[in-house]
């Protein structure tokens, strides 16, 4: 992903110009850099889960500690990515990239000599607000690279590809570094890493921006990412507190009061971190409610499985992490899959098709038991979610980026990996209680196995109301634009409204190369 312009011609590698000759490795530059910053930022999103036990035991970690180690990084990465999405646009791609992967190593360093669980926790937040700044970066350097069409498509199923394969490896990287080192390497790995893609994208990568003379929304920025800690934190609240008690339903109602705040801000300021008249693009609000809806239920599976293999099969770290390849290899599959199934069926079809095979394989999955094989418990449910999940993240990330100007395609590239993120993030969270309140005080492996069953199963209906959700709402045939056009006049002036202004400054802006 290097070289960074701002929508750029098709390049005509099919000549044999010098100027082509020049143009093709830069562009796969820019798909390699800003994938490998991608892989980065979701491995970290599932390396940990492996880890999760030696964690506990090393630093005394409760049962909510363990899940505050998932969701302080979450949380703050999909509450602040509109905020790093947005400052892409003004400040800089490749700045913003650099930046945000500096504090995420340093952040990384910090967690890895942690010598006390909050110091891990907080670590884990400061992580999450680097990749927030870093990840939207790694979307519009691509979008921003290539010119709609089969080649922004087949770049996007790289990235999801290589986003995937980091979540799914996750498993093993995490398992394989417990096992043979130490949890904290988890964690330290990414110093050595990072400093290499760092040193790459620094080489590699032009700058561009989107807009100018723009300000950032701090406000609306620390807004929803404390209203969505509040929720989070109130739906971990009941797990131990039930539904109606204090400890649970302020947090829930103050987080409810601070996203409404959000959106009176976001309604009133000149300079909004999410503008609203985004979401009358329908391919835009539709595909990220469904990226929402599916990351609810699919974020879940490498923690449950995870504690599964260990827990209930007594499974070794390096096991589990092994148990875990066939996943990552089949979401790999299904993302590079995806693009060409695309061509032929569309992206609305192929992200239903997809999210039903994920849900079907939740279901398989809600069946394990503590007298269960790795066959029929783990791989067979477990690589059917996987694919599931590669065949439609690709379909809707395409969806969600059609329509918007190249200006607001970092903002665009933010709102993607919040939804997704911030669904995974609550999820957890909610689909953690559930498998909680089965188990109750008996942690034995039955018990576990039940839990941990019921949350795949609150997973499929989930996934099932995806299905129905993106049936009604996702625009059909090609998801550009015009398919989603307004139903009667007003609403298309005031979609031409919203369009206009994010074009203009499109063209204000500056593209510099280094």
């Amino acid at each position: 992903m290097s070289g960074m312009v701002q929508s750029p011609p098709a390049p005509d590698v099919s000549s044999g110009s010098s100027g082509d000759r020049v143009a093709r490795p830069r562009l796969w530059a820019v798909v390699l850099a800003a994938c490998a910053g991608q892989f980065l930022v979701v491995l970290d999103v599932s390396v940990v889960n492996v880890a999760l036990p030696s964690m506990r035991s090393d630093l005394g970690l409760s049962e909510t500690g363990l899940q505050w180690v998932l969701n302080a990084y979450t949380l703050t990465f999909a509450g602040f990515m509109l905020l790093g999405g947005r400052a892409g646009d003004l400040f800089g791609r490749k700045r913003m990239f650099l930046v945000g992967l500096g504090l995420f190593v340093a952040a990384s360093l910090a967690g890895g000599l942690a010598q006390e669980g909050w110091q891990l926790i907080a670590a884990r937040a400061v992580q999450g607000m680097g990749a927030a700044v870093l990840a939207p970066a790694t979307l519009t350097i691509l979008t921003t690279s290539f010119p709609e069409g089969p080649a922004r498509t087949r770049a996007i199923g790289t990235w999801t590809a290589v986003g995937a394969g980091g979540g799914a490896a996750g498993g093993l990287v995490g398992g394989l570094l417990t096992g043979g080192l130490s949890w904290r390497w988890v964690l330290l790995i990414n110093v050595p890493v990072g400093a290499v893609v760092l040193v790459a994208a620094t080489l590699w990568l032009a700058e561009s921006r989107g807009s100018v003379g723009r300000k950032l929304d701090v406000p609306g920025a620390l807004l929803v990412t404390a209203g969505l800690g509040a929720v989070a934190y109130g739906i971990v609240e009941t797990e131990s507190s039930g539904w109606t008690a204090a400890a649970a339903l302020v947090p829930l109602a103050v987080g409810l009061v601070l996203l409404g705040a959000f959106v009176a801000v976001e309604a009133r300021t000149r300079a909004p971190l999410v503008p609203l008249k985004l979401f009358r693009l329908r391919a835009v609000s539709s595909a990220n409610a469904a990226m929402f809806v599916n990351g609810a239920a699919q974020f879940c599976m490498w923690y449950f499985v995870s504690l599964y293999m260990q827990n209930v099969l007594d499974y070794s770290p390096v096991q589990a992490g092994l148990g875990f390849i066939p996943q990552s290899l089949s979401i790999v599959f299904g993302s590079k899959l995806a693009p060409l199934l695309m061509q032929r069926i569309g992206p609305r079809h192929l992200a239903i098709i997809g999210t039903s095979i994920a849900g079907s394989g939740c279901l398989w999955q809600s069946t394990m038991h503590a007298g269960g094989g790795y066959a029929d418990t783990v791989l067979g449910p477990g690589v059917l979610i996987a694919l599931g999940a590669g065949l439609s993240a690709t379909p809707l990330a395409s969806l969600a980026t059609r329509g918007a100007a190249p200006g607001d395609q970092g903002l665009v590239s933010g709102l993607i990996n919040t939804s997704r993120t911030m669904g995974g993030a609550l999820g957890l969270a909610a689909l953690s209680t559930v498998a909680a309140a089965r188990i109750g005080d008996d942690h034995g492996p039955a018990s576990q196995a039940q839990g941990y069953g019921l949350a795949f199963q609150t997973g499929a209906w989930i996934l099932l109301g995806s299905v129905l959700l993106m049936f009604l709402t996702l625009p059909r045939g090609d998801g550009r634009a015009d398919d989603s056009a307004p139903e009667d006049e007003a609403a298309a002036e005031d979609e031409a409204a919203a369009d206009g202004p994010v074009k203009e400054r499109a063209d204000e802006g500056a593209v510099t190369r280094d």
